[in-house]
């Protein structure tokens, strides 16, 4: 079946511009991430078409081929999660790293960074229902890991990531959503030197219109553009 991707992204912005509505919000406070992961990049030449420029890759190898493929105009956000031995491969040719999750992998982007003398802009990556399959600082050693992570020189907060846990329904999704903008709020009102907690990454093809009512300034969408993943 051929997949219209400029058809599905006109639907996506119309369903962001109708969830702001509903919560009083700007449109343009919510960016759209196409997540490119297993899709060629002629996929993402065809959504580049349309103008989105932003997208998300998952795994290192499958970016830095597609990182070297495609014009030089595509913002890249690494989402996905990251060993330290690969952090080197990124260096200098992501915009946002949404999955620092400890402070080894905080300190290897740093450490890398610094070697081109620039700074790296991550989100803090939290675990928001404790799940132990997925990655994530606990909520409640969020505040100790951020403090420790803004301390890094070529490293800089720009708020949270996080995946809710899986559920039947959309709307089940709100209260995880919720915790998440209540964390990024609590960790705002701290204060710290160089962490910023104006950019929540959370929601998906199936749930982003919630996440956006609930605070979302990055919605991760894949299926809903690309079509399901084989």
């Amino acid at each position: 079946m051929t997949i219209d991707i400029t058809s599905n992204l006109n639907t996506i912005h119309s369903q962001i511009e109708q969830a702001c509505q509903r919560c009083g919000r700007d449109p343009q406070q919510v960016e759209l991430i196409a997540v490119s992961k297993k899709k060629p990049a002629n996929l993402i030449e065809q959504a580049r078409a349309t103008g989105q420029l932003l997208f998300g890759e998952n795994y290192v190898q499958e970016f830095c081929d597609k990182q070297q493929q495609l014009p030089t105009d595509i913002r890249w956000h690494f989402i996905g999660a990251l060993q330290t031995n690969k952090v080197k491969y990124l260096r200098g040719h992501t915009a946002l790293i949404h999955s620092v999750d400890r402070l080894a992998l905080a300190q290897e982007i740093n450490k890398q960074w610094r070697n081109i003398d620039q700074i790296a802009d991550i989100l803090i990556q939290v675990n928001i229902a404790n799940e132990s399959s997925k990655a994530g600082v606990t909520p409640e050693d969020a505040e100790e890991l951020i403090r420790t992570v803004a301390e890094l020189p070529h490293v800089r907060i720009k708020g949270l990531m996080a995946l809710p846990p899986n559920v039947e329904e959309a709307e089940q999704a709100r209260v995880w959503f919720r915790q998440v903008r209540h964390l990024a709020e609590r960790i705002d009102h701290l204060a710290v030197p160089q962490v910023n907690m104006a950019t929540l990454s959370m929601g998906m093809s199936h749930d982003f219109e919630i996440a956006i009512e609930e605070g979302a300034t990055l919605i991760r969408i894949g299926t809903a553009i690309f079509g399901a993943r084989k």
